[in-house]
């Protein structure tokens, strides 16, 4: 069961520069935290996998559905889910926005219609 992200928490976690985020095993203990980028797109919270579905973190985190992160000063338990195919322009957008300054091939790793594969939405865990 998920909830919304508070307002302060959108902000906090949607304007950090990075992300730490750990997939659950299947005992329900945290794997490593992984460190990538972030973003907000509305009132969600998006991360991409750089380098395609096939990058170690996404394929757990696909595989377990759940984790957590730490970002801006918050640390929440959270579900993956697939982003839906309408976000993709914000999403991308979003990343441009925030990142665009580490140049074209480094952004380029995660926008376009390949990356929308490697996208998934961070849902709090209702209770977490």
């Amino acid at each position: 069961m998920t909830t919304a992200w508070t307002s302060d928490e959108l902000s906090r976690v949607g304007g950090a520069e990075e992300l730490l985020i750990a997939s659950r095993r299947k005992d329900g203990t945290l794997r490593p935290y992984v460190r990538i980028w972030v973003v907000r797109a509305g009132n969600d919270i998006y991360v991409r996998s750089a380098y395609g579905s096939d990058n170690p973190w996404f394929v757990r985190a696909k595989a377990s559905g759940t984790g957590r992160v730490r970002a801006g000063g918050v640390e929440k338990d959270v579900v993956f889910t697939d982003a839906a195919a309408s976000a993709q322009r914000d999403i991308d957008a979003a990343y441009h926005a925030k990142y665009d300054r580490y140049g074209p091939r480094i952004v380029g790793s995660v926008v376009g219609a390949s990356a929308m594969e490697t996208t998934l939405k961070l849902e709090p865990q209702a209770g977490g």
